[in-house]
């Protein structure tokens, strides 16, 4: 809905493929649309953040290119670029929009875009004047192109501390093979909801293909309250989230799992995020 509402301000014309919380747009309903319409965008949620449910990016990228070679497709990464696997070149994605907070395990503040080079040839062969000025391709990619051949150039002043930040990340990312680190998501991932799973609640997401490797999203047992559990696990010195899914915010609680805290074993933050679980749902009065 967010993608819908930033679009709509610039004269875009949406359709919604929805589905219930906790699933994702079935192949046949994104099939029956392709069929219907050539869009000159389409965009996925890989991770949607409010309900930790999982889009199948790879399939759907490869769905689109099959009905429609020129159509974008725009991967919204902004809770899976870190967490989950992404093949930009072999998978065909045009844009990658994230941010630095999340995955990347950086202070939040910058606006991170990869663009292939079809995105940016297809930018620059548009007509209509762009109806922005600091999100303007047209004044960002000059000043990118000056950063990359080591040239100063000025558009807006950068965060320079997030970029040092976001440097130093990217570098203890990439000091061990991306494989090892999409293994591991996924495998303190499963554990995690395993514990859900042995306490008998149940995640937001209503299978484990659809199930986020960065996050979970839990539906809260009968007789607590979100308002409740947040503070008791604060009090432990452990931050979760509770819902905003409209309609359901009350219903469930969010827990991350990425980054520094899945792929340092030392600093036992998972562990202890399982285990003051189960004790502030005892102390509330949960009994499984």
């Amino acid at each position: 809905m967010i993608w819908s509402f930033s679009l709509e301000v610039y004269g875009a014309k949406i359709t919604f493929l929805r589905a219930e919380p906790g699933s994702r747009p079935s192949t046949e309903a994104i099939a029956d649309a392709l069929s219907k319409t050539k869009f000159k965008m389409v965009t996925i949620t890989h991770v949607d953040t409010s309900t930790g449910v999982l889009s199948d990016i790879k399939a759907v990228t490869a769905q689109v290119k099959a009905a429609s070679p020129e159509t974008l497709v725009v991967v919204d990464g902004v809770c899976s670029v870190g967490s989950e696997e992404i093949r930009f070149d072999d998978w065909k994605l045009d844009v990658v929009i994230t941010g630095s907070q999340k995955g990347l395990g950086v202070p939040p503040g910058l606006s991170i875009v990869i663009a292939s080079p079809y995105a940016i040839q297809t930018f620059k062969d548009r007509k209509t004047p762009v109806p922005s000025y600091y999100s303007n391709w047209s004044k960002w990619l000059p000043i990118m192109t000056a950063y990359e051949s080591r040239k100063p150039a000025y558009f807006a002043t950068p965060a320079v501390q997030l970029i040092y930040a976001l440097h130093t990340s990217l570098k203890l990312i990439l000091s061990q093979p991306l494989e090892t680190r999409f293994k591991k998501h996924a495998a303190v991932a499963a554990d995690f909801r395993q514990t859900v799973r042995n306490l008998g609640l149940k995640t937001v997401a209503q299978s484990e293909e659809a199930s986020a490797n960065g996050m979970t999203a839990v539906w809260l047992p009968e007789g607590v309250e979100v308002s409740q559990l947040v503070p008791a696990l604060a009090g432990k010195g452990v931050q979760i989230a509770g819902g905003i899914l409209q309609g359901l915010a009350t219903k469930y609680f969010r827990v991350g799992h990425m980054g520094i805290s899945v792929m340092d074993d030392d600093r036992q933050h998972i562990q202890k995020v399982k285990d003051s679980l189960v004790s502030s749902l005892n102390e509330l009065g949960y009994k499984n």
